[in-house]
């Protein structure tokens, strides 16, 4: 089973749903699954998440931060139903949007998902999956290349990062959520893949050709999370 946290940024950039993209993440997908491979895919909110939180903020300046995490819940739970519908005859009829029960999916080469509960992001999702299903391959599809040692666009002189501890990364993200938090991998997430030893690819996952060689366990362009000793992917 491959886990995929897949950006709603891809999704739903600004400028709408980006179908070129989809498509191309279709044909991508289909290719794997023909081979035999699995996929849980986990979907983000995109910019619909952070344009509804926007709108509430506005009307309402003391919105509670639960109010805000649903909204974003519901928008991953739109664009997650966009994604199993376009793999509508290979993926599983429902999609994933409560992970603390474990349920028979070996029917399915493909799972999608959505958010679940607040205090998080759908990474969180992600790797509770990789937790409660034995995932040996996390990939995080951003809209970045690599993780930087700080934000390159308010900092010149950040450096990117090929591998990071999990200790490391945590002390640059800290601990705490906040709804429409944008960070390279939420900081509860962060926490829990920790716990459990979890190793995890950050890359840019609009370079589906980039994706396609971590998925071959080639080399690739992107962050590695995880022990230093460990760091290589067994491909499943």
């Amino acid at each position: 089973m491959i886990i995929l946290s897949l950006g709603g940024s891809l999704v739903v950039p600004n400028g709408g749903i980006d179908t070129s993209f989809l498509s191309a993440f279709n044909t991508l997908i289909r290719e794997y699954v023909a081979h035999g491979k699995r996929f849980f895919i986990i979907v983000g909110g995109g910019s619909t998440c952070r344009h509804y939180q926007v709108a509430a903020k506005t009307v309402l300046p003391d919105v509670p931060d639960e109010d805000l995490d649903w909204l974003g819940i519901h928008t991953t739970r739109l664009n997650a139903h966009l994604v199993r519908t376009i793999f509508r005859d290979i993926a599983r009829p429902r999609i994933f949007d409560r992970y603390d029960r474990q349920e028979a999916i070996s029917r399915y080469p493909i799972l999608i998902g959505a958010g679940w509960k607040p205090g998080c992001s759908t990474d969180y999702d992600a790797v509770y999956l990789s937790k409660q299903y034995g995932a040996k391959l996390f990939i995080n599809m951003s809209n970045i290349d690599k993780v930087y040692t700080a934000d390159p666009r308010k900092v010149p002189t950040a450096k990117p990062i090929d591998h990071i501890s999990w200790k490391e990364y945590r002390q640059m993200v800290g601990d705490k959520w906040s709804p429409g938090l944008s960070t390279p991998f939420d900081p509860v997430a962060s926490k829990l893949a920790s716990e459990i030893g979890l190793r995890v690819v950050i890359l840019n996952g609009a370079k589906l050709d980039n994706l396609k060689n971590a998925l071959d366990g080639k080399p690739f362009v992107g962050t590695t999370i995880g022990d230093t000793e460990t760091a290589d992917f067994p491909i499943p």
